[in-house]
């Protein structure tokens, strides 16, 4: 098998990822999952859609991952595991979108409007 790359993006962070047939290792920025995303949750967020089709042990994952907050960077991850996992086999695609995981997040930061502290925010009204 050639090594498969997808692209999955969540507010502000962007994931590309390299998949390869290997033992389940998965390398975020030249570090080891465990140690980028301590928390537990986050590294069950990433590993849903292996759990998902149980192929936990059978691809290497090489990830780049920039922008955004960790929650972002872990989603934005888990849709490009899930993308990279319909292109080795696109009868996956169902399992995966029946969970949401082919599904991308369209919520962005709304932006500052000028003349107010915030994008909905009014400063305070005085009456006198």
């Amino acid at each position: 098998m050639e090594v498969i790359n997808a692209l999955g993006r969540r507010k502000a962070a962007i994931a590309r990822i390299y998949v390869a047939e290997g033992s389940g290792n998965i390398t975020i920025n030249n570090r080891p999952l465990a140690v980028y995303f301590p928390s537990g949750m986050l590294q069950y967020v990433v590993k849903q859609p292996l759990a998902k089709l149980g192929v936990e042990e059978k691809f290497d994952i090489k990830v780049n991952l920039q922008g955004g907050g960790s929650k972002g960077q872990a989603e934005a991850l888990r849709l490009a595991i899930a993308r990279a996992l319909v292109k080795i086999d696109p009868e996956n695609k169902p399992a995966l979108k029946s969970e949401g995981f082919m599904t991308r997040d369209p919520r962005e930061v709304e932006r500052k409007k000028p003349g107010r502290p915030k994008a909905r925010k009014r400063f305070q009204f005085s009456k006198r």
